[in-house]
Formats: structure tokens, sequence, C-alpha cells
């Protein structure tokens, strides 16, 4: 396990399409193990492996107090509603913008075991952070969603790795 480095905008890795996991091998449970190293360091709820420059469609999520979620090849299969969020990302440090996002969010993925699962969230920070990670995954960052520049605005350095970022 290791700490990998973070990549951040405008490296083109982070708009590239993310391509499926064919098998889930030693090589994809390191990935996965480097991705939740990687998370933790830099105080994340989530990374996208396209963000520590793998063109994977794997994620890991740890909210606060629950156990990591590993996604391998994750589909958003149904989302309901929409609410306007305020929003950070490791890959654009220093800045928050607010985005619209769905208010339920249903996905399906594979675990790091390769069992199929599904996940629903509602109105909360998981919600978010699979629409977030996903997003990772079809290269598009959240800053693509802010509507304005009003929307979009620095914040002190300073106190960025205190702060949660998906």
């Amino acid at each position: 396990m290791a700490k990998r480095t973070i990549r951040t905008q405008p490296d083109p890795v982070l708009r590239e399409p993310a391509k499926k996991v064919p098998l889930i091998d030693m090589s994809v449970h390191r990935l996965i193990d480097d991705m939740i190293d990687t998370m933790h360091a830099a105080n994340g709820v989530g990374l996208a492996a396209p963000q520590i420059g793998v063109p994977l469609r794997v994620v890991v999520i740890e909210l606060p107090g629950e156990d990591v979620i590993v996604l391998i090849n994750p589909e958003i299969i149904k989302k309901k509603g929409e609410r306007i969020i305020e929003e950070g990302c490791l890959s654009v440090p220093g800045f928050q913008g607010e985005v619209k996002r769905a208010v339920t969010v249903k996905v399906k993925a594979r675990n790091r075991d390769g069992k199929e699962i599904r996940i629903t969230a509602t109105d909360d920070l998981l919600a978010q952070a699979l629409e977030h990670e996903i997003d990772h995954l079809e290269g598009r960052l959240y800053t693509d969603l802010v509507e304005s520049e009003e929307s979009l605005w620095s914040i002190d350095n300073s106190t960025w790795g205190q702060q949660q970022a998906i």
C-alpha cells in the first residue's frame, strides 16, 4: 500500500473517460489499497482512480465513521430530485462551488470481491459523493456543473486539508 500523487486540474487524465476493469486481480486490489491510503492522507471523502492517474473505473468512498465503500465499474442507474449543494474536490484544490446534484442516487457496481452490489443514497453526503466520483470516471469535474462565476469561489489554502473534499 502506498500514497500516490493526486492529479490536479488541468491534468488531461482528469478529462478522459475511464476504462472498465475487465478482471479484478491483485493489481486492482493494490490500486484500491493505494487509493484508500491516498484518500486518507488527503483527508478526502472519495477518490476515483483517474485522480491518481489510473484511467480505470474504480472509486473509493469513506464517510465519517463508516466503512470504506469500494466500487468497481460503477454505473448510476437512477437519479431523482434536485438540490443545490457546496462541493470541493481533491483535484481542484483551493476552490469550492455550488452545483446541482440529485436528491436520490442509485448505483450498481462490483465490490472488491467481484460481487455485484447496489447502493441507494438519499439527500446526504453519500449521494453527493457517488455522483461526484462517477463524474470523474466520465472525465467530468464538479467545476463543469457550476452555473456561474459567482457559484465558484476560492478558499483559504491553509485550511484546505482540514476540510472534507470529495
